[in-house]
C-alpha cells in the first residue's frame, strides 16, 4: 500500500486531531462483565501523546459511534474537551465540530478504522487510518501508523504531528533533563 508523499506538508497545518474511539484508542475489543457493565482498555503511551500535542496548540476530539461512561472518563482525564459519543455520521460531526471552532477541514487530522469513518477520513486535510483496519480503509488514508489501534498508533500520530510542525525537540527537552 503507498501513501501520498505529502502527508507531512500536510501534518504541519493540522491545528485539531480527531479521534473515532473503538479501534482506534482502543484495540477494538468490548469486554462486558457478567452485569452488562462494558470496560474498555486504553493504551498509556496514546494518552501522553495526547497530552503533548495539547500541550502545543493541537486540539484533540474524540468522535465516536457508541456513547460509554469510559469514553466520558478517558476525556476528561486527558483534558479532551470535544467529545461527540453515539455519532455514527462521523462526517457530519466533524464538519460541526470545525464550524464550532472556527477551522477549515483542511486544519484537522482525522483517524478512524472503519467504513463509519471513511468520509471523514477523506474530507479531513489529513486523513488517517491504523495499522489493523481493513485494507480499504486504510487506502484512503493519507498515512497509516506502523502500530496498531490501542497499541501506540495514536501516540505514534502525536508525534510525528509534533515532528512535522517543528515542536518535537521542545516536547523531548524536559524528559532529557529530568523535568519531564
Amino acid at each position: 500500500m503507498t501513501y501520498s508523499n505529502d502527508w507531512r506538508d500536510k501534518a504541519r497545518h493540522v491545528r485539531l486531531l480527531a479521534l473515532d474511539v473503538d479501534g482506534v484508542l482502543t484495540d477494538g475489543t468490548l469486554h462486558f462483565q457478567s452485569d452488562g457493565q462494558e470496560t474498555k482498555s486504553f493504551n498509556i503511551l496514546d494518552g501522553l501523546g495526547i497530552k503533548l500535542l495539547q500541550q502545543n496548540g493541537v486540539a484533540v476530539a474524540l468522535i465516536t459511534g457508541r456513547e460509554s461512561p469510559m469514553v466520558s472518563r478517558r476525556a476528561e482525564a486527558l483534558g479532551i474537551a470535544h467529545v461527540a459519543q453515539g455519532r455514527e455520521d462521523k462526517l457530519v460531526a466533524l464538519t460541526a465540530l470545525c464550524a464550532q471552532l472556527g477551522l477549515p477541514l483542511n486544519a484537522v487530522a482525522y483517524c478512524g478504522d472503519d467504513l463509519p469513518d471513511l468520509a471523514a477520513i477523506r474530507a479531513a486535510g489529513l486523513g488517517l487510518s491504523v495499522n489493523n483496519a481493513p485494507d480499504y480503509v486504510r487506502a484512503h488514508a493519507d498515512w497509516v501508523p506502523s502500530r496498531s489501534g490501542g497499541q501506540g498508533a495514536v501516540r505514534e500520530i502525536c508525534d510525528a504531528l509534533l515532528s512535522c510542525q517543528g515542536r518535537w525537540d521542545a516536547c523531548l527537552a524536559p524528559y532529557l533533563d529530568g523535568q519531564g
